[in-house]
């Protein structure tokens, strides 16, 4: 008897019908003889019909009330999916975030698990029922309602199987697994069958939209394997595991793009230690996350500073600086929300040269000019203006000779 945490997306629960058939396939797999434990999101777009009411009140509601209210979607797919699977004659029950003893930190709408105590759950099943967990939220110390950001229940999913000791976490989405790049982008794309934590913590980082980021370090810290696959058919997907020196033959194992970020520029800045820091001591009050960041040379005494953050917090981050820019004597504040930043990422970068020539030398042959270079040990990223993403996905896909042709010939 395997004990399998399995998670379901908005796409999954979308509908009544849809409903219905996971909970056909949760059924499924407890009549396989498994302890089963289910994580749902809440009904696709339900989050942003509830979070534009909110604005619809207020431009700036508290978030301690934004997480009362956000919490409630992945109630009604919980309460829902219970009822549905007791019709099918089947014990199940549902339990909120709270309910599960999920225990997070007081940070509303980004909020980190602290701790789950698992002995309800665990006493649920031991009474053959298949539990039923609200995703996306937890409670702090003070019994308040948190949930835990964009992309939540993947990490609530992640969570679960971690402390319970789960066999497997499978997530259920509207995709087969994870590509070679977004098949709405390049229609050649690949569905990769295995890919280490660090290469899937790369990709959701850079913006692959499979898994959040948090859910997969919190994935590879404990060792929880996590297997990616679509819930609108039975086929395997991809898991996501510990990594092998087969996957470090591979060079490149997916391009990615993100628009979710914006350049801020700061021009005239004094060129003398501790501008910088204080700069982005700043921007750390405010509680916003910088990456990546670029100093010109400094002449006459002054520089120029580019950094990136997330395009929803690009204005807050330009007003944090304001603050200090009397003080510093800083010159112009700018920022550019027409960006994106391209990605490539592989373990082989490790043991193999080349990447970034190839990458570089194919984005200028098409005459895509690069704004920004970071690295990492198996990815590198480069910003460019937002038009020519997507062609710089399909330039690079080829160019490392990732499509479903070139992958038939290797």
């Amino acid at each position: 008897m395997a004990l399998v945490v399995q998670k379901y997306g908005g796409t999954s629960v979308g509908s009544i019908d849809r409903i219905r058939a996971v909970a056909k396939r949760v059924v499924e797999t407890r009549m396989k003889g498994n302890l089963v434990v289910v994580v749902v999101s809440a009904m696709s777009g339900e989050t942003d019909r509830l979070i534009n009411l909110a604005l619809k009140v207020s431009p700036h509601p508290r978030e301690r009330e934004l997480d009362m209210l956000m919490a409630t979607g992945e109630q009604v797919s919980m309460a829902l999916l219970a009822i549905a699977i007791h019709e099918l004659g089947y014990e199940a029950k549902s339990l909120t975030g709270h309910q599960a003893r999920i225990l997070t930190n007081r940070e509303h709408t980004k909020a980190k698990i602290l701790s789950i105590e698992t002995e309800k759950i665990l006493k649920e099943l031991e009474d053959g029922k298949i539990v039923i967990v609200a995703g996306f939220q937890g409670s702090d110390d003070q019994g308040e309602i948190t949930t835990l950001g964009r992309g939540g229940s993947d990490l609530s999913a992640v969570a679960l199987a971690a402390s319970l000791k789960a066999d497997v976490c499978e997530i259920y989405t509207d995709v087969d697994g994870v590509f070679t790049a977004d098949p709405n982008i390049v229609p050649e794309a690949v569905k990769i069958p295995k890919i280490s934590y660090d290469e899937m913590l790369e990709l959701a980082g850079l913006g692959a939209k499979v898994l959040q980021t948090r859910s997969v370090e919190f994935a590879k810290k404990y060792s929880v394997p996590i297997h990616v696959r679509s819930s609108f058919n039975n086929q395997e997907g991809t898991l996501v595991t510990g990594e092998d020196a087969e996957m470090e033959s591979v060079l490149v194992r997916g391009v990615t793009c993100s628009k979710n970020e914006a350049k801020i520029t700061i021009t005239g800045v004094p060129d003398k230690p501790g501008i910088a820091a204080r700069i982005f001591s700043e921007i750390a009050k405010a509680n916003i996350m910088v990456d990546m960041i670029i100093q010109n040379v400094g002449e006459q005494g002054k520089t120029d500073i580019s950094f990136t953050v997330p395009k929803v917090e690009s204005e807050k981050a330009v007003e944090a600086i304001k603050k200090i820019a009397g003080e510093l004597g800083i010159g112009e504040i700018k920022s550019d929300p027409k960006i994106a930043k391209i990605s490539v990422v592989g373990l082989g970068m490790r043991s193999h040269t080349g990447v970034a020539s190839t990458m570089f030398s194919s984005l200028a042959a098409v005459g895509i000019n690069i704004l920004m270079i970071s690295t990492s040990e198996i990815a590198i990223s480069c910003v460019i203006d937002e038009k020519f993403s997507e062609l710089s996905v399909r330039i690079l896909h080829e160019a490392f000779g990732l499509s479903a042709q070139e992958a038939a010939k290797s």
